[in-house]
């Protein structure tokens, strides 16, 4: 919990609770192979973002993405998606983020020593509309909102909307030769359907090189191979 200012005797939002749920379903010993499984879970969260965001978006559940662009003016493309708990400004109170998804996997063993697993999931973060006023502004266009401190002079918004989704599909092989030794390379595909469009005046960060300049607010894919040797004593 931070404060309306910077130290305690500016105040601070009320305390509120927040929660999640979810539902799991393992099947184990399918037909197509000994140990083969199929694992399903579903998630629901209430102020309690990390237990549904975290393994998609990263330990801090938030996505700043770049990519290509075809708009004249516009250095790159941009997507952000944000997931915090809750959301809250100088004299209000907390506004609690809403989330839900699902993901699910399943592992084939090819025999005792190789297995390969294909995996999936996808989530969506949602903004009450006192959250969205917050952030966006009574317009919903960025201005007036906290966001204008961020979203520069330049910017030209055609949409303020923080929801976004989410999506992962993967797949995942390892071979395991002698025991407590395991090679592996896993391969992701991520999505990210953000709300936002139009253009912003990005500030530019120092610490991934990226420069001050006007970007696209645009939806994003990346992809990943991560090729990996274990060894446990």
């Amino acid at each position: 919990m931070a404060y309306y200012g910077g130290t305690e005797l500016t105040g601070h939002p009320d305390d509120k609770w927040g929660w999640a749920g979810s539902l799991a379903l393992s099947i184990k010993n399918i037909p197509t192979g000994p140990g083969d499984t199929i694992n399903l879970q579903g998630v629901y969260t209430n102020g309690a973002t990390r237990y549904n965001i975290q393994d998609l978006a990263g330990s801090a559940g938030a996505n700043t993405i770049f990519g290509g662009t075809n708009v004249p003016g516009a250095y790159q493309s941009i997507g952000f998606g944000s997931a915090p708990d809750s959301v809250f400004v100088t004299g209000g109170q907390q506004q609690l983020i809403t989330t839900y998804g699902f993901r699910g996997a399943y592992v084939h063993n090819w025999n005792p020593n190789w297995n390969t697993s294909i995996y999936g999931a996808w989530a969506q973060v949602n903004y009450n509309g006192t959250a969205k006023g917050y952030l966006c502004g009574p317009a919903g266009n960025g201005v007036g909102g906290s966001l204008s401190n961020f979203f520069g002079a330049g910017s030209a918004l055609t949409s303020c909307n923080p929801d976004y989704s989410i999506a992962q599909l993967g797949t995942q092989t390892q071979w395991t030769p002698v025991k407590n030794l395991t090679f592996s390379a896993d391969f992701t595909y991520t999505r990210l359907d953000q709300s936002f469009a139009g253009t912003v005046a990005f500030p530019g960060s120092a610490t991934i090189g990226k420069p001050a300049a006007v970007y696209e607010l645009k939806d994003q894919n990346t992809y990943m191979l991560l090729l990996r040797a274990q060894r446990n004593w």
